[in-house]
């Protein structure tokens, strides 16, 4: 297997943009752990930046370098003002939202219900691509709703890449607009593996990077011998110490990763910091609790940081109280 160079970002694994979950705290945890993991933000829908608190909405930490913001929104224009303001603040990519399936969003005319107007993706990359120098890329679902057909992904694709998209992950399901949650939507569709390798073949030229159910790393290395990268979405969230391997495995960076417990400390300093910027204890240690999955001691900690009652006006002490629980289990 070859290994990309540790000095060059690759997007050879990645953890996908999860509403509620990828969010800065999670992510710092996470650049911890992985050097070279590519993150995703959750997605932030152009007006919120248009309109809203953009520092709210737009600020992470330089720590989580490289990492790319994922936009949601359909409006070219709207897409460019915000993919100018994200290359200023720091970002990486900009990753454009043609996947969620959630009724709210597709009430805001963006999304995976996109999945039916490529051309319009198209002008959306492209009023992207002239607005700014960094990647454009594109996450979608391989069709919506009943619709099977192979070819159907491989036109959206096709047209998508002529505006200069040129990196493009796929969710490796089809979309079911009406009658399923997103979790459903996640779910339910069959996994169709094949199709995705399928576009690699036929667009050889792209980046191509296959996303939806992939848990193991055996998973990921068969994979990489079709494709170009692999996402990880949930998986990701609920074991992040699982990425320790990462490195060393798919970039050749052999330098040693921190120990669990050694993760544990090094956020302390760090809640100390955003708690100075108004954060809270519980919304840093919320992420926290899938640190020791699977390890003695786990549901002591797990409870001890999800408790609303110790969570109430903690500091940083209670993540040292719960760690004394978990060295304690250890011994």
């Amino acid at each position: 297997m070859s290994l990309v160079p540790a000095s060059k970002p690759s997007r050879r694994v990645s953890v996908a943009p999860m509403l509620d979950w990828t969010d800065r705290h999670y992510r710092y945890m996470l650049r911890l752990i992985s050097r070279h993991t590519w993150l995703y933000t959750e997605m932030v829908t152009t007006g919120a930046i248009i309109h809203g608190d953009k520092h709210r909405h737009l600020d992470f930490n330089p720590e989580e370098d490289p990492v790319a913001l994922q936009l949601g929104g359909s409006e070219p224009d709207d897409l460019a003002r915000c993919a100018r303001t994200a290359e200023n603040w720091g970002y990486n990519e900009i990753n454009l939202n043609v996947g969620c399936p959630s009724e709210r969003v597709q009430s805001g005319a963006f999304g995976a219900c996109l999945m039916a107007e490529p051309q319009l993706v198209a002008d959306c990359v492209k009023a992207m691509r002239d607005a700014v120098t960094i990647p454009v890329t594109v996450k979608h679902r391989l069709g919506i709703d009943q619709i099977e057909d192979y070819g159907y992904v491989r036109d959206f694709v096709g047209t998508v890449a002529e505006a200069g998209c040129e990196v493009f992950i796929a969710h490796a399901r089809n979309a079911i607009l009406k009658g399923l949650s997103p979790k459903d939507n996640r779910e339910i569709p069959p996994l169709k593996y094949d199709y995705v390798y399928r576009l690699k073949r036929d667009f050889p030229q792209l980046e191509i990077l296959i996303n939806g159910g992939i848990v193991s790393w055996d998973a990921v290395t068969t994979h990489l011998a079709e494709v170009d990268g692999v996402m990880i979405g949930r998986a990701a969230y609920h074991d992040p110490y699982s990425f320790a391997s990462v490195d060393q495995q798919f970039y050749g960076d052999d330098r040693q990763i921190p120990s669990r417990v050694d993760v544990a400390k090094l956020m302390v300093p760090y809640i100390e910091s955003q708690m100075k910027r108004g954060s809270k204890v519980k919304h840093v240690a919320r992420h926290m609790l899938g640190l020791f999955q699977g390890m003695p001691g786990a549901r002591n900690w797990r409870r001890t940081l999800s408790d609303s009652k110790q969570l109430e006006g903690a500091g940083p002490e209670l993540i040292l109280k719960a760690l004394a629980e978990i060295e304690h289990a250890a011994r």
